[in-house]
């Protein structure tokens, strides 16, 4: 089942309590609906009530039971035992803890598997992205297919969970696999490569099946980035054998895996990919740059959250083009960060146009090196 985040619970101020409010009123108590009057409620069924809000990491939940225990407490007369549940609660809402809106990190990869994967819950979505209506198309559909996961696995089918994402640098692929795992509520597991290829035969691919068997332990995106460094086509001039093996091996392991988790493989080399790779994926995406109208539509979204003035966006986008998201990005950055160490409160069309051909004269750099 996916991760899902429970909404933030209500704040309460507990600087404002007095030991004498502590008295049980049936209208305020979270637990009437569950117990009844909690002077009658047995303290098994408060435990009870307390590992279950823990459990289901509904803090709120769970400091607003503690409180009724110490009101109780209070009631019968035991005022040294109210008060230190109230200094009990107080320390652990003083703690250092998770942001409300993060899901608490359940997945998080331990022991050799730790050294190979690296985990986050991304907070990006569909919306956020400025695809193509084909590629946001298919994306759609891959999200549809796993909100159905279990429907679809009774009647014997299997998801769209293996997909190959091919394209320049820069045009949204790994952002695209932090948006998948934010719509399914899943964590986001990025294949760290500087530790899955060594140079000892064997190592490799021993290492490889342990991702492998992590994705059938615990449900989340998988990313190969870079996915040509192990996915090179064999006989290549450059070709070594243990690449060739790591290879074969993920051939084999790719076809066989029969979790519920997603892969993903992004690569910016598509023409160097062994041919045998394309059929073990359920789907191929393929990214390009923005047109005029997806620029436009990424400088507004990312202007969005200051003041613009007078930008003329058509010959804006018309001198960004063969610039990626990425760059089109950074631009707009640079030209707000300009804006604000001037003083100024809005981005004006001079600066966003510098802005864009500083990064452009930055890429042409880059590439003639």
């Amino acid at each position: 089942m996916p991760f899902r985040v429970r909404p933030p619970a209500p704040k309460f101020d507990w600087n404002s309590l007095k030991l004498s409010e502590f008295v049980y009123h049936p209208s305020d108590s979270v637990l009437e609906s569950a117990f009844g009057d909690v002077s009658t409620m047995p303290s098994a069924d408060q435990v009870k009530a307390l590992i279950s809000s823990l459990t289901q990491g509904d803090e709120g939940h769970f400091y607003s039971i503690a409180m009724q225990i110490a009101a109780h407490e209070a009631r019968m007369g035991h005022g040294k035992l109210a008060e230190e549940i109230r200094a009990l609660i107080d320390k652990a809402k003083s703690r250092v803890r998770v942001a409300a809106n993060a899901p608490i990190p359940l997945a998080r990869p331990r022991g050799e598997v730790a050294e190979l994967l690296s985990v986050s819950y991304p907070n990006v979505h569909l919306k956020d992205m400025v695809l193509s209506l084909r590629t946001k198309k298919k994306l759609e559909r891959v999200i549809r297919e796993h909100r159905a996961i279990q429907l679809i696995r009774n009647r014997g089918l299997s998801p769209r969970k293996k997909l190959l994402l091919i394209g320049k640098p820069g045009t949204g692929k790994t952002l695209t696999a932090s948006a998948l795992a934010g719509e399914l509520g899943l964590p986001l597991f990025v294949v760290r490569l500087d530790g899955l290829i060594t140079k000892f035969m064997g190592e490799t691919a021993a290492k490889l099946r342990l991702i492998f068997e992590a994705l059938n332990q615990t449900r989340g995106v998988y990313l190969f980035d870079e996915f040509d460094s192990i996915g090179s086509a064999r006989g290549l001039s450059n070709d070594v054998g243990e690449i060739r093996r790591v290879l074969n091996s993920f051939l084999q392991m790719v076809e066989q895996d029969n979790s519920d988790s997603l892969v993903i493989a992004a690569t910016n080399h598509v023409g160097i990919l062994d041919r045998a790779l394309f059929r073990r994926f359920d789907d191929v995406i393929e990214y390009d740059l923005p047109d005029k109208l997806r620029i436009v539509e990424t400088l507004k979204a990312k202007l969005g959250a200051f003041k613009t003035q007078k930008i003329q966006w058509a010959k804006v986008a018309a001198i960004a083009q063969g610039l990626n998201f990425a760059d089109i990005t950074r631009a707009c950055e640079d030209a707000i960060k300009d804006a604000l160490i001037h003083e100024r409160t809005f981005v004006t069309h001079p600066e966003i146009i510098r802005a864009i051909e500083d990064r452009k004269l930055a890429v042409t750099h880059k590439h003639n090196k």
